[in-house]
């Protein structure tokens, strides 16, 4: 008996060591942040410039670290896996959230496995089209995909994709039919938009802009839900007439589940303060990125609302569950 109640302070101890620890010691060596695709990607140049400012703040260096694969759930899934103690995190995208409600046999579950910490960046998808269809606006290619049904077709960047999913979601709530012709990335897909082999896509802004720019291609709307600051002169498609309509590749900071809520905290200080960084600021928004930032609290309530919005749009694309 006596040695068991030994045992039992002792592990009392310890727990209450570790929550110190996480209260207030926290960190005392370098944290691993994982992105889920390669080096030079949006995951990475935001992990990059966000976690150097973090780096400053928290007093120690964080490594960010590139393990691609399966559309980010294998970076994912190594996470979920990991301690929870603050030294492995993650940038949770959009993409995690389609493929958990698209993909049904993934080893972990990306809403219960994931504590999550701040929404750090955001890339808008813009709306184009090329000239030959001959529409200047939102409403006129509503009113042409209506008059159409089954016959415009929308470039994706790959099959279950946040630019796929989010053109079914179009469809769903604006009540048209368009026909999806998947890609293996980008490039092919709009080298075809181009070439107006398709009539249109719901491209990252930072790959359709200079084309819109240039005039080759037709921008009509963005599907943010504010105007992003690299096309101020697009409607959003809210704003052209799909009330509440909002779908954005985004990039946020999170810990394995039951991380102390006191790390989280300290974590999402150092980030939020960061994404307040003019110098931080300036780079993200030279690559494209709109700076995000908020609560953990917050961000948790979005990434609920994002796998309710894209289970639809799956349903809609005959993926899932």
């Amino acid at each position: 008996m006596f040695r068991a109640i030994v045992l039992g302070m002792t592990l009392a101890l310890a727990a209450g060591g570790a929550m110190a620890q996480g209260a207030g010691d926290y960190p005392t060596r370098q944290i691993r942040l994982i992105i889920g695709f390669p080096p030079g990607s949006a995951a990475d140049i935001t992990a990059r410039l966000v976690g150097d400012s973090m780096s400053k703040t928290l007093g120690q260096q964080i490594i960010v670290e590139a393990r691609p694969g399966a559309g980010s759930s294998l970076a994912a899934e190594s996470v979920a896996r990991s301690a929870a103690d603050g030294y492995t995190l993650f940038i949770g995208t959009s993409s995690n959230v389609t493929n958990a409600v698209s993909t049904p046999d993934l080893r972990f579950d990306f809403a219960k496995d994931f504590a999550p910490v701040v929404p750090l960046t955001g890339l808008p998808l813009l709306l184009a089209v090329h000239p030959s269809l001959g529409v200047s606006s939102f409403k006129e290619l509503m009113d042409l995909a209506k008059k159409k049904p089954g016959e415009l077709t929308y470039a994706s960047v790959g099959l279950g994709t946040v630019p796929h999913l989010a053109c079914e979601l179009l469809a769903v709530r604006a009540g048209v039919k368009l026909v999806h012709v998947p890609y293996r990335g980008s490039p092919p897909a709009v080298t075809d938009l181009l070439g107006g082999r398709v009539s249109m896509m719901l491209g990252v802004a930072s790959t359709v802009a200079p084309h819109i720019k240039s005039g080759a291609l037709k921008g009509l709307a963005s599907a943010s839900p504010k105007r992003p600051h690299i096309a101020p002169d697009l409607p959003t498609i809210a704003e052209a007439g799909v009330a509440g309509f909002d779908a954005s590749v985004w990039f946020g900071l999170m810990a394995p589940a039951n991380t102390p809520k006191a790390v989280v905290d300290k974590l999402a200080d150092a980030a939020n303060k960061a994404l307040k960084d003019k110098d931080v600021v300036d780079k993200l928004r030279a690559s494209g990125f709109d700076p995000l930032g908020g609560s953990p609290a917050e961000f948790g309530k979005f990434i609920a609302a994002e796998h309710d919005k894209w289970r639809v749009a799956a349903k809609a694309a005959g993926l899932g569950k």
